[in-house]
């Protein structure tokens, strides 16, 4: 066995236990150990893993691995987090970082009220108003990519009981997000290696958002990249004008800002909460 160092850190509520790479040298994590670190009763908790490595091109490099072992796409609130470590502990000599994560160039800045902001690259795919089936019903859906795939679902738009077609859900603390989000995950109708799933509210001029993650295979307090595609199908579907304001499910507020420029999303950022809960060490 050997002792690791980490840090345990939060992004409104989507948490991370991160490793430093000057701190353990040539750390090198498997599936199986991932597994174990993230576990909620056998091992810290979280619903994924950050890694910080040095760069010869960039601030630092960013690896991010889900609670299920498995290599993660972007996260948004992952680098959120991880530009708030890398502040708190000199990897930046600045508010500003640019940081690479699965080879992708990426920036980001610490606020002076403390929060992070994470700027992100155009999304893609961006596709409105298509049915996929889940709960013995056809669903009206939207899809945007903004770094991880996501699936975007106005709840008003779900029934909630099939067979009573005037039914609708308007509650989002009372929506079935685990047994929807399963289920939709796995559609191979959406995407081959599976998607993340969004339940959406429009209240006035926020969107309240609860999310099933995939690598999680569970719903998490917030996502970010999640809140980014919410908030851009919503400038479309529902006329809301950024910066628009996120309501995740730990109550936490993400603000989501962007421009669009000849029918292209460009500036595009996610800012929020970042805190560092925690150190520690642990044997693996």
């Amino acid at each position: 066995m050997k002792k690791l160092k980490f840090t345990k850190l939060t992004g409104a509520g989507n948490d991370f236990i991160l490793f430093d790479s000057k701190i353990n040298p040539q750390i090198d994590l498997s599936e199986d150990q991932i597994v174990k670190l993230c576990d909620r009763h056998f091992g810290i908790g979280a619903d994924g893993i950050l890694i910080i490595s040095e760069s010869d091109e960039v601030d630092f490099n960013m690896d991010y691995y889900n609670s299920d072992g498995s290599l993660g796409s972007l996260c948004g609130n992952g680098a959120r987090s991880i530009l708030k470590y890398s502040f708190a502990n000199r990897w930046i000599n600045s508010n500003n970082a640019v940081f690479v994560n699965n080879g992708i160039k990426y920036s980001g800045k610490i606020n002076e009220d403390g929060n992070v902001t994470f700027y992100l690259n155009s999304p893609k795919n961006l596709k409105y108003n298509f049915k996929v089936k889940a709960a013995n019903q056809m669903i009206n859906s939207h899809f945007a990519d903004t770094g991880s795939p996501h699936l975007i679902i106005n709840i008003e738009d779900v029934l909630v009981d099939s067979k009573n077609a005037n039914n609708f859900y308007s509650d989002i603390n009372s929506f079935p997000v685990y047994e929807l989000g399963k289920e939709l995950r796995y559609s191979k109708d959406i995407l081959d290696e599976g998607v993340n799933v969004n339940f959406i509210k429009i209240d006035g001029d926020k969107i309240l958002i609860r999310t099933y993650e995939r690598g999680v295979e569970n719903e998490t307090l917030a996502c970010g990249t999640g809140s980014t595609a919410a908030a851009l199908i919503s400038s479309v579907i529902f006329k809301l004008n950024p910066p628009i304001k996120i309501i995740t499910k730990s109550n936490s507020e993400l603000i989501v800002n962007f421009e669009v420029e000849n029918q292209k999303v460009k500036n595009l950022s996610l800012t929020g909460p970042a805190e560092i809960v925690f150190s520690g060490e642990i044997l693996i």
